[in-house]
């Protein structure tokens, strides 16, 4: 069985109500990754697992069931940045020497989420 080896990091962005983004998080499920708004109101999110969001359970666990809460719980948290702000969110990883290699790029600002990854081919110009 291949395990995934993955590494997600973001920026700090400032939140315009603290106590509502930890809520926010509280409500969905970020698997091994951490999540941290500090008393200043920052926001950063880390760790070693890929960045993919589920709702939680009452009993704490992810809501598998209900899929993949990713961009949902993205445009939610794009109302509480403070203007100016940006969270960007990388994760890059693998699985053994197999492909494909995993990374993806999420970025919120001035209310609107914008998502990267490696799907898309552009040609280079000479």
């Amino acid at each position: 069985m291949a395990t995934l080896q993955a590494a997600t990091t973001s920026t700090g962005a400032t939140v315009t109500d603290a106590q509502a983004v930890r809520q926010l998080c509280e409500a969905h499920c970020f698997g091994t990754l951490n999540w941290e708004v500090d008393e200043e109101g920052e926001l950063i999110i880390w760790g070693y697992d890929a960045f993919e969001i589920y709702e939680t359970r009452e009993d704490g666990l992810p809501d598998y069931d209900g899929g993949l809460v990713t961009h949902e719980f993205l445009r939610k948290l794009a109302n509480y940045l403070e203007s100016g702000e940006e969270l960007d969110i990388q994760t890059a990883g693998y699985t053994k020497c197999r492909f494909p290699v995993l990374a993806k790029r999420y970025v919120v600002r001035d209310g609107e989420v914008l998502h990267a990854d490696l799907s898309t081919l552009k040609s280079i110009e000479e």
